[in-house]
């Protein structure tokens, strides 16, 4: 029997709202270099009130979901953009928040708070950062392929 992604990600949802912590492999690039898919998951639970720098799963632009940062919330609206994104940003609206990301889970199992405050201020650099955020990236993955990182 197969189960598809999509059936997947609905009982995760179903779960978290029925208050359950669930947790769910990242996939993608999209979140580097503070989550690495393919490599780490999140623990999901109910969201909080959204605010910026959280990390969610959100139903965007009414076709597909994504876990970004929340940066910028105005009322019922919401935009988010993946810590590896250039430019790009995702919108939703604050129903369509289904979870919220607490903890990152490493490749052998160790949690990391992602309300930690050093994560928090690593978080507000990289933001800051976004002018060069592509030549970071470059960096990172060169790291990466040469099996530095």
């Amino acid at each position: 029997m197969n189960i598809s992604d999509d059936e997947i990600l609905a009982e995760a949802i179903r779960l978290v709202a029925d208050g359950v912590q669930v947790t769910f492999p990242v996939n993608g690039r999209s979140m580097l270099p503070f989550i690495v898919g393919g490599r780490e998951s999140v623990i999901l639970a109910k969201p909080e009130p959204p605010k910026i720098g959280n990390v969610v799963l959100a139903f965007v632009d009414g076709n597909r979901y994504v876990i970004h940062r929340i940066v910028k919330v105005d009322g019922e609206n919401v935009t988010l953009m993946g810590d590896g994104n250039l430019y790009g940003v995702e919108r939703c609206k604050v129903t369509d928040i289904k979870a919220q990301a607490f903890y990152v889970v490493n490749s052998r199992g160790k949690r990391h708070s992602l309300d930690s405050g050093l994560y928090k201020f690593g978080a507000k650099v990289w933001c800051i950062l976004k002018p060069i955020r592509k030549w970071l990236l470059l960096c990172y993955r060169v790291l990466e392929k040469v099996k530095i990182l």
